[in-house]
């Protein structure tokens, strides 16, 4: 595995609380310089830069941003932000994702399209303007790199929560055509969770039965999955795969989302 050099710079979408949170902590610990991206958490975003800048060497490594990725001009807008923050930036962990219910008998256009500009939209410009980035200041082949945040519930299909895994399954697929025409400067690599955090859906007691339900007997950890994030962003032979991280999960078969269980 290639370690990464010596201040290099990520920015994580939606890393204010909950698993962009300690994925920033985690990298902040390793020694990357980390943008903490939000919307409209400014509290919680500074919660998260304070304890960051705990476990890094220089409180100038880690800083909060705030952008709508639902409006292309912020998402559009926020790369360069960063650069003009840090000088330099050399990864995106695209977590921010909208997850909102809906089946079959209450789909319609206006829900699928807020969840494709969120968890598809937003992380193909980011893309993009990382790989702009890269190009203009001449950066190494393989260097730089995405991480999309997807879901097991792709290898593992149930008719809940429609317009989100349409639009998880859009950015799986844009999964492999940006590592495709990013290449060779930029790599692509999804990151696919199975039950991780326990939800305002979920009593503690029912998340710990559920989270359970895998051939090896546990799904995903907060900790395996950042050191998920973490494997995809240091090793720099790996694009254009998904990494399923989820106890085998996606192996069993599943009528209902884990929420609706």
């Amino acid at each position: 595995m290639s370690e990464p050099l010596a201040p290099r710079t990520v920015l994580v979408t939606g890393s204010a609380r909950r698993l962009g949170r300690e994925v920033v902590l985690a990298l902040a610990a390793a020694g990357w310089r980390v943008a903490v991206h939000h919307r409209g958490s400014p509290d919680e975003a500074q919660a998260t830069v304070t304890d960051a800048r705990r476990h890094s060497a220089d409180d100038a490594h880690i800083e909060a941003f705030r952008a709508d990725l639902d409006d292309e001009v912020q998402a559009r807008n926020l790369v360069p932000q960063v650069v003009a923050h840090f000088g330099s930036l050399d990864a995106v962990v695209n977590n921010a994702s909208m997850f909102e219910h809906d089946g079959f008998a209450s789909f319609s256009y206006d829900a699928l399209a807020a969840h494709m500009r969120s968890n598809a939209g937003a992380p193909v410009v980011l893309a993009q303007a990382l790989h702009e980035h890269v190009m203009a200041r001449k950066g190494a082949a393989g260097a730089s790199v995405v991480v999309n945040m997807l879901d097991q519930k792709l290898w593992n299909q149930n008719p809940d929560f429609v317009s989100y895994t349409l639009s998880k399954a859009a950015l799986e697929a844009a999964n492999t055509m940006l590592a495709i025409a990013l290449a060779p400067h930029v790599r692509v690599v999804g990151v696919a969770p199975g039950l991780t955090i326990t939800s305002h859906m979920l009593s503690q007691e029912k998340f710990e039965a559920l989270h359970k339900l895998s051939p090896l007997g546990k799904s995903s950890t907060v900790a395996d999955v950042v050191a998920t994030v973490k494997f995809a962003l240091e090793t720099s032979s790996v694009t254009g795969t998904t990494l399923l991280v989820d106890g085998g999960q996606h192996l069993m078969k599943f009528e209902r989302d884990f929420s609706l269980m």
